[in-house]
């Protein structure tokens, strides 16, 4: 009977009494974005007033997914807005009434930035080639000079 009455009154231990858990680390590590099951990082935002959202894109890190809602917040709702980095964002931002295809075009331009520049810079950290691997820098840090003729690649074989 003292253990109904403890579930009853709302005594006890039960999940209502508990102190509140901290979340885990691996569920959202930043605010607009999830994880798929398969390992890629997603963001997404509200409309304004709408029950609509904004796709952002799929990202392979979650910074390129939080970069990405960063931008797509801050042109929905200006300098208040809650940002999971606000020292990266640009002064070059200019706000205005945007529609939701520019917006989320805008935010995609940005996580793929970052999302190429983590993966870059997590391979090749020095910019320069990897000793003993024969891998060159990124390739957006390669120019070639566009006046010169390229040369074939060497095959190692036939190619059929």
């Amino acid at each position: 009977m003292e253990a109904r009455r403890a579930i009853i009154t709302g005594g006890g231990d039960g999940p209502c009494n508990r102190p509140p858990e901290k979340r885990k680390s691996d569920q959202r590590p930043y605010k607009g974005i999830r994880m798929r099951k398969w390992g890629k990082w997603v963001a997404e935002i509200r409309e304004p007033n709408k029950r609509s959202r904004i796709w952002l894109g799929s990202y392979s890190t979650p910074v390129a997914a939080a970069r990405a809602y960063d931008t797509a917040v801050y042109y929905l709702r200006g300098p208040t807005a809650r940002l999971n980095f606000p020292e990266l964002l640009g002064s070059d931002v200019a706000l205005g009434e945007l529609s939701a295809a520019s917006i989320r075009q805008k935010a995609i331009e940005v996580g793929a930035r970052v999302d190429a520049e983590t993966s870059c810079t997590s391979l090749h950290r020095s910019g320069t080639r990897v000793p003993g691997s024969g891998l060159k820098a990124c390739w957006f840090q390669e120019k070639p000079d566009l006046n010169v003729k390229p040369e074939p690649e060497e095959n190692d074989g036939d190619y059929w």
